[in-house]
Parts: structure tokens; C-alpha cells; sequence
């Protein structure tokens, strides 16, 4: 059996290492000069720095996920972040998040007497919530819809909840809206709003206490460096800097791969892509439209010395989120009062920079598309920098040895749907049966694996889609030896 995978990402390699394990010839396409996708570093100066996810959330599925694929977690050292980070409030309030549930309710009871018990009731809840949401819509596929709409699956959304958004699930628990806010920004971690994201999301807030947030050693794509050296060592075959034109079909089952002007035929496709953008490869389209994910201004720092903070991860809060939210997703316009983070991990982690240097980057979430410009953009990261001198380091201008932006105009350019960050936007209607499916269209051979594809975004669950795939097409062959030999 042939396949070819297009697009390296996290998805293509996970699947690429699942299917040559069962002894397939794969071939992984890849535009870039490097695999890895979202996963990738900006390096300057001897600086390197991760380009895109830098929270580490779920160990546990990354690290199983890896020993399904026989690599050696001795290459992969983690280490877990406690406190996990602070939130910065415009009135001067710092609330401390952690991993360790007792010293967050002590944490919470300082700065907002009452609310511990608040936040012990969210956490039982939401351990509940977490298994049955995980074994009913994170570790299956709905290529049968009406696989979905089953009565325990109706009773699992009732119980989530799921026709609340993560934001007024959140007010059922906090009173203080600041405690609102620290418990619903995280749906920006998968590139939604929280007054829009379905309330299954809230997961993610809840996996931060619950399995804590950790760091790679070496950064987070140190994890696609280490997939793409086991890829070579198995021979699998990548071909680099090579545009995927389109794919050939005839009736029900795609043919060929046009490339360059060459056609090269398999048996299986698998797209690996913001599938908005990888179905275009296709004469025949799903004719749906998509919602992006947010947008993010990223700004990468070259340091001289280090930044006047002991944390890792950290929040700058704006006076208001929800009208930050309003403004990036429905003004589609540059956030007036910004929240912000800083990712810091030059502190526990030196080689990421030159000796008696560190390396640092700040993101912004902001629109994924409209008419803004990079100039407009240059502008508003002078402004974030301004106000991180005056919240964090008053002599961080002084620190900065060099500066580059990543604006959603480069993001749409090296193919994220709509210059989005995270794939299409967790919205209602864009998840779990309603969001792009591993085997998308009627053709029988072609398949999707990535942020924008079922189970959804972030790293370790675009892995858990990958061994989702894994296992769909391991059912399918089943079924059709099993028709083979009664035929």
C-alpha cells in the first residue's frame, strides 16, 4: 500500500510514523525546507526560539502516543511548570495560577475571599467532564454522523453541557470577573472566543490544574525535530520544497498526485494542511465556508541578560476581555485594550540563546484577516512593547538586541487558513460531528488529519487525531479483507 502524505505538520508525521509501523511505503510531501508546521523555531544570532505553541498541556497523550510509535522518551525530557503562571490585572492584582489544587484555592481565597470553593466545585465537575468528554468525542471519529447523535453521546452533551459557551459555564462557578476571565481565556489556546466557544472547551482550563502545563527541554519544537529525525532513520520518504499542485481523481477514488508538472500515483492520500486551504487541491470542493481561528501578532526578542521575571508563561490583562473578544472577532480590528502573554523560557532553559543572553517572545491575539497592514501592525507591536516595559521591566528597550514580527499577513502567506493561528475556530458549529471529518469527502482513498480536522487543535490532540486516523484505516482494511474472503 502507497501513501502520500501533504504537509509535515505534527498530523502528517504522527500518521506517517503509524502507517509505516504496519509496514506501508509513505511519502510525506513538505513545501518547507523542514517538517514540523506550527511546530517550528525562529532562529537568529544564535538565538532560537519556538514560532508558534510554547504551553505544553496533556504529557500524558504526547508521551502514549510515543510509545505506540517505539520512540524513545529517554530523547524527550519534560519538565513541569509550578506555579503555572500569573495573571496580570490592570488594578494591580497578580493572581497565581498552579497546577497544586491546594495552594491554588489558598491563592484564590487571598485575593478573592469565598471563591475556593467555587474553584474546588469546578475542578470536581469538570474531572467528570473531562473523561466522559474524552472518551465520547476525543478518541472517535464521525465519519457516520449518525454515529454522533447516539443516545449516550445526546446524555454526554447534556452533561458537558455543550450548548453553553466555556465563558457563561465559567460564571456558573466564579463570581469575580476577573476569575471569569482566568478561567475562559485558555479557549485561545485552540484560536476561539470564550463567549464562543462551545462549553466541551472548558477542558482546557481544567487540564492545567489537572495535568499541569509543562516545558520540552531544547522548546516545543524540539518535538518535531525529534519526529522528523525518526521519520529518516525509518526511511520514510520526504520530499522537501515541493508544491502539491493537485490531486487526480477518477469516479469515487483519487488517482495521482500532480507535482511539478509530473504525476506520481498511490493508493491512499492523506491531506495534512489547514484543510480550508489542502481541499483546494481538489477539483471537487466541500462548497462549506470556514470561520478562522484568531490571529496573533508574535514578537520575537533576542535579550541581553535576562527580563526582570521569575515566570516562564505570564498574562497581561486587558481592563475588559469580552470587548477585546468583540473587537478581534466581530470589529475584526486591532485590539484597543490588549491582553497579551510572554513566553520566557531562557530561565530554565540556556540553550536557547548565546551565554549571558535570553530569548523571549510576546503574542497578541488580533484579528486572522482584514484590511489591517503590517505597517499597522509594526506600530501596535511598538505599543505592546511599551506597555510590557511599564508592567513587567522598565529597562526592557535597553535589553532588546533584536526584534521580528510574525504578522497573520505571513501566517495567510505560508498557508494557515485566513492568516488564523489554530486551524478553522472552535465555534458550535465547527466541532466534534459539524468540523471537517479524517475522511472528508465521498472519495474512498483520500483522508485529513490536522488542527482544522476532528478531534480539533492543539498538539497533542492533532497526535490523538493522527492515531484516530491510525485506527479508522486499520477498521476499513479489516472490513474489506473480511468481505474479500466471504466473497
Amino acid at each position: 500500500m502507497k501513501t502520500a502524505i501533504i504537509g509535515g505538520g505534527i498530523g502528517g508525521m504522527v500518521s506517517a510514523l503509524y502507517l509505516q509501523q504496519k509496514g506501508e511505503n509513505v511519502t510525506v510531501y513538505e513545501r518547507h525546507n523542514k517538517l514540523g508546521g506550527r511546530l517550528a523555531f525562529m532562529e537568529r544570532d544564535g538565538y532560537r526560539i519556538d514560532e508558534g505553541p510554547t504551553i505544553v498541556l496533556l504529557p500524558h497523550m504526547i508521551k502514549d502516543i510515543l510509545k505506540e510509535l517505539s520512540i524513545d522518551l529517554s530523547k524527550l525530557e519534560m519538565v513541569k511548570i509550578d506555579p503555572i503562571y500569573p495573571l496580570h490585572f490592570k488594578d494591580g492584582k497578580k493572581l497565581l495560577k498552579w497546577s497544586d489544587k491546594h495552594k491554588q484555592a489558598e491563592e484564590i481565597e487571598r485575593l478573592f475571599p469565598g471563591e475556593s470553593d467555587h474553584f474546588h466545585e469546578y475542578m470536581d465537575s469538570m474531572r467528570e467532564r473531562f473523561e466522559k468528554g474524552k472518551e465520547a468525542f476525543l478518541d472517535r471519529p464521525f465519519v457516520n454522523r449518525r454515529s454522533f447523535w447516539t443516545k449516550n453521546n445526546i446524555k454526554t452533551l447534556m452533561k458537558l453541557k455543550a450548548y453553553q459557551t466555556v465563558r457563561s459555564q465559567t460564571k456558573k462557578f466564579f463570581k469575580s470577573k476577573q476569575l471569569q476571565e482566568a478561567f475562559s481565556l485558555q479557549t485561545l489556546y485552540i484560536g476561539g472566543s470564550p463567549e464562543q466557544t462551545p462549553a466541551i472547551y472548558s477542558l482546557v482550563p481544567f487540564s492545567e490544574h489537572e495535568h499541569g502545563i509543562w516545558y520540552i527541554k531544547g522548546g516545543y519544537a524540539y518535538l518535531a525535530e525529534l519526529l522528523e529525525e525518526e521519520l529518516a532513520n525509518r526511511g520514510i520518504n520526504i520530499e522537501y520544497k515541493t508544491e502539491v499542485e493537485r490531486i487526480e481523481t477518477a469516479e469515487n477514488r483519487a488517482t495521482s498526485l500532480s507535482v511539478n508538472g509530473k504525476n506520481f500515483t498511490f493508493d491512499r492520500f492523506i491531506l495534512n494542511g489547514d484543510f480550508p486551504v489542502a481541499e483546494k487541491l481538489l477539483q471537487k470542493k466541500s462548497g462549506r465556508a470556514y470561520t478562522p481561528s484568531v490571529g496573533t501578532l508574535l514578537i520575537y526578542l533576542g535579550i541581553e541578560g535576562m527580563l526582570t521575571t521569575s515566570h516562564v508563561h505570564q498574562f497581561f490583562m486587558g481592563e475588559e476581555l469580552d470587548s477585546q473578544m468583540k473587537e478581534i472577532f466581530v470589529k475584526k480590528a486591532l485590539p484597543s485594550d490588549p491582553s497579551f502573554y510572554l513566553f520566557n523560557p531562557s530561565l530554565i532553559d540556556a540553550s536557547l540563546a548565546p551565554p549571558g543572553k535570553s530569548a523571549a517572545y510576546l503574542l497578541i491575539p488580533v484579528p486572522a484577516s482584514g484590511e489591517i497592514t503590517r505597517e499597522e501592525y509594526l506600530t501596535y507591536a511598538d505599543r505592546i512593547i511599551d506597555q510590557l516595559s511599564k508592567r513587567l521591566d522598565t529597562g526592557l528597550k535597553e535589553k532588546i538586541i533584536w526584534k521580528e514580527v510574525r504578522t497573520p499577513i505571513e501566517a495567510k502567506r505560508d498557508g494557515l487558513f485566513d492568516g488564523g493561528s489554530f486551524g478553522i475556530a472552535p465555534t458550535l458549529f465547527q466541532s466534534g460531528v459539524f468540523r471537517p471529518q479524517l475522511k472528508p469527502f465521498e472519495y474512498e482513498n483520500i483522508y485529513a488529519v490536522g488542527a482544522s480536522v476532528h478531534p480539533g487543535g492543539g498538539v497533542p490532540i492533532v497526535m490523538q487525531g493522527a492515531k484516530i486516523l491510525s485506527q479508522f484505516i486499520d477498521e476499513e482494511q479489516r472490513g474489506s479483507d473480511q468481505e474479500y474472503n466471504q466473497g
